[in-house]
């Protein structure tokens, strides 16, 4: 599978898995603390090929991820799942303990940020679904992240991603509904 953008990853182990999965360039960011010559370069490759932001499940990860996009936006987004970027021995989280089919699976799936999306769904409507406030709220959010393909986020982060990426309320209710349910068979 050839990707033409360049996938940004935070460092040379994430290059590493991802050219197992795919054949791609990548630019390594080398940590949180995001260099103007990194930004310089991740300009330059969104203007001439595209990018897509693909960093860790986790808060550093994160913090990359909203850092890259604020200062370059217009960037795509892939999302690997808590549960696929895990090391086996359970101490680590990363891109680069994925499997290549989860880093296809999460290629094939990347999201363009959005700035002029009109079928916004609310914060109330969050609060609503039991996705902020609550016991259930964190892997609610987690597993509806894994459903749509946007991975997991805090509340407020949550309810950004969704206009962000223009999950429309169809797409959010159904994703929803199929979590409920699981939640529903569990108990």
């Amino acid at each position: 599978m050839k990707i033409k953008e360049v996938i940004v990853v935070e460092g040379k182990d994430d290059t590493a898995a991802i050219r197992r999965a795919v054949d791609a360039d990548t630019i390594e960011t080398n940590g949180a603390a995001v260099g103007a010559d990194v930004i310089a370069r991740i300009k330059l490759a969104k203007e001439r090929r595209g990018v897509i932001i693909f960093t860790d499940p986790d808060f550093p990860g994160e913090k990359i991820r909203r850092t890259i996009a604020e200062q370059v936006p217009g960037c795509k987004h892939a999302f690997l799942p808590r549960e696929a970027a895990k090391a086996k021995n359970g101490k680590g989280i990363g891109v680069e303990y994925a499997s290549p089919d989860e880093i296809r699976q999460a290629l094939a799936n990347v999201y363009e940020e959005a700035s002029d999306w009109k079928e916004e769904i609310t914060f109330a409507e969050l609060i609503e679904a039991g996705l902020i406030g609550g016991a259930m709220a964190r892997r609610r959010r987690q597993r509806l992240g894994e459903e749509l393909n946007i991975g997991y986020a805090n509340g407020r982060q949550f309810y950004k991603r969704l206009q962000v990426f223009r999950i429309s309320r169809d797409a959010f209710y159904a994703a929803l509904a199929h979590v409920m349910q699981e939640e529903a068979d569990d108990a």
